[in-house]
């Protein structure tokens, strides 16, 4: 048969499915699938859901059966069409006061109607797009904006606790207060403090078994352990009580005042939509920050996108409206349990929706275990939850940036007038202080050993030019002057008076120093100053500025050798490629101050052979990488066109190439790298500028002590910087440096205490949950373990790399598992011994008696690190296949 003939005949009838050319294939019909972790994760959340809804229809004075429509509403539509998919809505503790006042007011049935109206202004606003400006809102009034609302459901159900009847505002119930604790009702206090209790001992069982009960939420828990008591004690106490769901009572429509029910809408709108954006702000921050990638069966990581905050808009929007006009409280993203979802493990939307499928369930099936509740137990609940929303934590950090006044207006407003003026109160004082800011700015003059010192603090704008020039002009003439400037703008009236006092300062023969941030003007309108950077102008500098000009200095050969200020480069630049070098005096050799990209230019144009060797010197690399610079932020874009190439400058006078790492460097000693005067330097650039930014952790830090979560064992190479691959700062990491990253094993003659003294200082005093031991490309001390191999050792360095003889051996023990890189074999031996090292420390770690009991414990993890310099790539350990693997971070699962 030929094999152009079909063996099938065609039918004509049969629908033929045209595919365009030069477009991707049809996707394959897919079966709706949920993944396990969701639904774990959706059983968590419902059993938080169910007790907290029931809570909040109680405090709020709406039928209980509210709280759990607005909780399956929440689940199903705000899960299915919201854009965050793993924040979970329904009714929230934020929405009590509102939806309580409302009840108050209009009663129930207009109240539903005012949910609706608000879902649809929702919709308005997501089909416009403007979620994004709800950010925009000071923190520090949406935190007392909780507070305030914290504050009041707290004072209403402390009555319910007592055995009362809440009065209708903060100031009745405090007043009733004295008179409601003449006349307690014992058995509903039994109840609230066994709820209270249990609330806030269950989470902090210790031990294994406290690991496997604190998989039950403390809420669940102390809900169900009152009932209990109650049921078995047979206490008399009002309990829940829900009716028929044919008697529930749907949406009328709003009645009342026109003004009054816009004014319910907008605070209805304003709370609802603000809670739930920036709740989905938070929930992205807390998947980000997961340990690990949970991944499918198939083994490929789940990853869960961004919230998409117009989406998330409309979701919530949906679910008001079908909330409302099924009878339900009003919807919001709720902290608590999205928090819960995160940290479940949920993967998808299916575990918010699947939640809100359960507690539809509940409803209908459990209503005769639900009405054992007592009405006590979930006061206690709910006031529970309104302490914690007065957090410590954010009125610490409100205070940091100066914004108390603020968040203590937003409180008390919120308390005592209401939830909208409150607010109203808040945003205008916010903005009244940021004006204050702008406008106040602290200018102080003093002189110390012969230099005068101007000191601005604050935004330098043309309110301050009359301060500034009066300032300026108490300085003697001919005399030097340090102008430090700590703020963040400054605009072209105040840049303009500094300069023209600076250049009559100069030709009078004094000096002159701007430090602290970069000065630059704009487009002829004014200049900007850029904390990232620290920009000097001496005397002599000239200035121009025009229409889109930068300003541009001309050296002075008279202090560019005294440019111990004249660093310009960021903190984290190599020392010897800073721009800011003092200028050698050889044969060839011009100024090496040359520009970064994002200063103004001090030195020779771009170009110029004076500029290159600053920049060349980065050539010799030990794991034969690129000459290209090593430096990790933007100062180092400038040395880019100093890369070699054929043809180019290598013949050009003043051009030093890098020597090579075996020959010795027979050119004249830059006495700006690596000798103490750089040092001094880096020191006073520290000192400067970042020392003020930090002052206030490390005072914290120490009047607090200690308490990093980790230690990090590593190598004392100095291209391992482990702040910088591991984003920490102070107080987060025990570091212990040695050659080679060796832990020698207990009991060892030759060994070092002094490792072993760390890791027990660390593990049982500190208290660290885990250790890393941390390997690099290239390590020294793996390449003399090869090249020296076994042998006695006669200096200190040979006889401390005796420690890694056991790394050697088993790298050459061919009945062990490979150590290996995932997706690449290793680079040469070096690289292999590299590998094999970290797995053996680790394994030398477990045989210190601290780490061994806290393993046994459940306290502590290891967990190996590689980290390649060439390719700034950190790799992790993890278990494989065939032996050891280090896997790319950010492809493994740390809890693997």
């Amino acid at each position: 048969m030929s094999a152009c003939v079909p063996t099938r005949a065609s039918d004509s009838t049969r629908t033929k499915r045209v595919h365009p050319p030069h477009s991707p294939p049809p996707a394959p019909h897919r079966r709706f699938r949920i993944a396990g972790a969701d639904v774990s994760a959706s059983i968590a959340v419902f059993l938080i859901a169910l007790p907290l809804s029931l809570g909040i229809a109680l405090a709020t004075g709406a039928p209980l059966q509210a709280g759990l429509v607005a909780a399956a509403v929440g689940g199903i539509v705000v899960g299915r069409v919201g854009g965050s998919p793993l924040q979970v809505s329904g009714p929230a503790a934020g929405l009590t006061v509102v939806t309580a006042d409302l009840i108050q007011r209009y009663g129930w049935r207009t109240t539903c109607a005012v949910t609706v109206l608000a879902g649809l202004a929702q919709l308005g606003l997501g089909c416009l797009r403007v979620a994004r400006t709800a950010l925009a809102v000071s923190p520090a009034v949406v935190h007392g904006m909780l507070a305030g609302i914290g504050v009041t459901i707290a004072v209403a159900q402390l009555h319910i606790v007592l055995g009362g009847t809440p009065q209708s505002s903060v100031l009745a119930n405090l007043c009733a207060l004295p008179a409601q604790l003449a006349r307690l009702h014992p058995e509903a206090v039994i109840v609230s403090a066994l709820t209270l209790t249990l609330l806030l001992l269950w989470p902090r069982i210790p031990g294994r078994a406290g690991r496997m009960l604190r998989k039950l939420p403390a809420a669940l828990v102390a809900v169900a352990g009152a009932t209990a008591v109650a049921a078995l004690a047979d206490l008399t106490l009002p309990k829940v009580d829900l009716p028929s769901w044919r008697s529930h009572a749907l949406a009328g429509l709003p009645e009342g005042p026109v003004l009054g029910v816009a004014a319910a809408v907008l605070t209805t709108t304003l709370v609802c939509s603000v809670q739930s954006l920036l709740g989905a702000v938070a929930v992205d921050k807390l998947i980000a920050s997961r340990p690990g990638l949970i991944t499918s069966s198939a083994g490929r990581p789940l990853r869960v996108g961004r919230s998409d905050l117009d989406r998330e808009l409309l979701g919530q929007g949906a679910a008001n409206i079908v909330s409302g006009s099924l009878g339900g409280l009003p919807v919001a993203g709720v902290a608590v349990r999205s928090s819960a979802n995160v940290q479940a493990g949920a993967v998808s939307r299916n575990s918010t929706m699947l939640h809100g499928v359960l507690v539809v369930v509940a409803a209908l099936l459990m209503v005769p275990i639900l009405e054992l509740i007592p009405l006590a137990s979930l006061a206690a609940l709910v006031m529970a939850v309104g302490i914690q929303m007065v957090s410590l934590h954010h009125i610490r950090t409100v205070t940091r940036h100066r914004e108390v006044l603020v968040y203590a207006v937003t409180t008390l407003g919120v308390v005592f007038l209401g939830v909208l003026q409150g607010v109203t109160l808040g945003v205008a004082v916010g903005v009244a202080v940021a004006l204050n800011r702008l406008a106040h700015t602290r200018i102080t003059h003093d002189e110390r050993e012969g230099v005068h010192h101007v000191h601005v603090r604050g935004q330098l704008t043309f309110l301050a030019v009359p301060r500034l020039s009066r300032v300026l002009h108490l300085v003697p003439q001919g005399t030097p002057v340090v102008v430090e400037l700590d703020g963040s703008f400054m605009d072209h009236a105040a840049y303009e008076s500094l300069q023209d006092w600076q250049k009559t300062h100069t030709a009078q023969g004094g000096r002159v120093e701007l430090t602290g941030r970069r000065v630059r003007s704009g487009a002829g309108t004014g200049a900007s100053t850029d904390a990232g950077t620290s920009a000097t102008v001496r005397a002599g500098v000239g200035a121009r500025t025009g229409a889109g000009a930068d300003t541009v200095a001309e050296p002075d050969t008279d202090t560019a050798s005294e440019s111990g200020a004249d660093c310009r480069c960021r903190p984290w630049t190599p020392w010897r490629n800073h721009q800011c070098a003092v200028p050698q005096t050889g044969s060839g050799h011009g100024s090496t101050s040359g520009s970064t990209s994002d200063g103004p230019s001090i030195g020779p144009p771009p170009g110029d052979p004076r500029k290159e060797p600053s920049a060349v010197r980065l050539g010799a690399h030990p794991e034969g990488a690129s000459a290209e610079p090593t430096g990790t932020g933007p100062a180092e874009a400038a040395t880019d066109h100093t890369s070699a190439e054929p043809g180019s400058p290598r013949a050009e006078p003043g051009f030093t190439p890098a020597p090579h790492p075996d020959e010795p460097n027979k050119s004249t000693p830059d006495p700006t790298h690596g000798g103490p005067h750089q040092l001094v330097r880096g020191i006073s650039a520290f000192q400067r500028n970042t020392a003020p930014l930090v002052r206030g952790e490390l005072a914290r830090l120490a009047r607090e002590g200690q308490r990093p979560t980790q230690l990090f064992l590593t190598c004392a190479d100095s291209r391992l910087v482990t702040s910088m691959i591991t984003s920490s700062g102070p107080g987060d990491l025990f570091v212990v440096r040695n050659v080679g990253n060796l832990v020698p094993p207990p009991g060892e003659e030759s060994g070092d205490d002094s490792v072993g003294a760390a890791i027990e200082y660390a593990v049982d005093v500190l208290r660290v949950r885990s250790v890393t031991v941390c390997g690099h490309s290239g390590c020294g001390a793996m390449q003399a373990l090869l090249t020296s191999g076994p042998g006695g050792g006669r200096t200190p360095l040979q006889r401390w790399l005796e420690q890694g003889l056991p790394s050697l051996e088993r790298m050459a023990d061919d009945s062990r598992p490979s150590v290996r890189l995932a997706g690449r074999a290793p680079a040469d031996a070096v690289e292999q011994l590299c590998l094999t090292n970290v797995v053996q420390q680790l394994d030398h770690l477990r045989a210190h008696e601290s780490v061994a009991r806290a393993l046994r414990a459940g306290t502590l993890e290891l967990h190996g690190l590689y980290f390649h310099v060439g390719e700034a790539q950190t790799y992790l350990l993890t278990g494989g296949s065939g032996g050891e693997v280090f896997d790319h971070v950010g492809v493994a699962d740390l809890t693997a």
